[in-house]
């Protein structure tokens, strides 16, 4: 999308691409760095949301020099031993120059160009903590807008061995905000997905 469509009231916002994780289903192979047509899922992800945002990281834990090719810090967990998409949001929090930050997963390529400005518009009227997009039925936690000063609760919530992104988001004050595109939040898991999609 062009920066003429988001809202140039919002508030500034910071954003954290998901591409930490060990990438069981995908063989292994880093995630954010697999290929859809020629180009790595990251890529995909950083040109749907790059223009929506102020400020973009990268959670990973490898390849850090591939990952900072893409022109934004590349941040490996605080912790060394995987803990999850919880804990590349927490490394965004520590590092936000924002009072809101952005997650997406690496592996959703189709996210929706207008996604910020109405969970930023959800999540401010609605007083919450976090703004969750719900389409098709599905909730899709992984996606999600949230104050940076859930921070020290988040921290608690992995120091305590929580782990599961539900779990968490079920302490907190959030709104679901409807999507219709379900093609939008699609996300791509094993490499046959990955091969099927591009064949299409």
């Amino acid at each position: 999308m062009n920066r003429s469509a988001v809202p140039t009231d919002r508030l500034n916002i910071s954003a954290v691409i998901l591409a930490g994780g060990r990438a069981r289903r995908m063989g292994g192979v880093d995630k954010g760095l697999a290929l859809l047509n020629g180009r790595p899922l990251v890529a995909w992800v950083l040109e749907r949301i790059a223009p929506q945002v102020d400020e973009l990281f990268i959670s990973a834990n490898r390849n850090f020099d591939q990952y900072r090719l893409f022109g934004h810090p590349a941040l490996p967990d605080v912790s060394p031993d995987f803990q999850g998409p919880l804990a590349g949001l927490l490394r965004g929090m520590t590092e936000s120059a924002h009072p809101l930050i952005l997650s997406v997963p690496c592996d959703t390529p189709f996210l929706p160009g207008d996604l910020v400005g109405r969970l930023s518009v959800a999540l401010e009227e609605s007083g919450a903590d976090i703004a969750i997009p719900v389409c098709g039925g599905q909730i899709h936690r992984a996606v999600c807008l949230c104050r940076c000063s859930l921070l020290p609760g988040l921290e608690n919530f992995l120091a305590q061995g929580g782990r599961r992104v539900g779990e968490w988001q079920s302490m907190l004050r959030r709104v679901e905000v409807p999507f219709n595109d379900e093609q939008a939040f699609l996300n791509l898991n094993t490499a046959d997905e990955l091969t099927r999609l591009g064949a299409r």
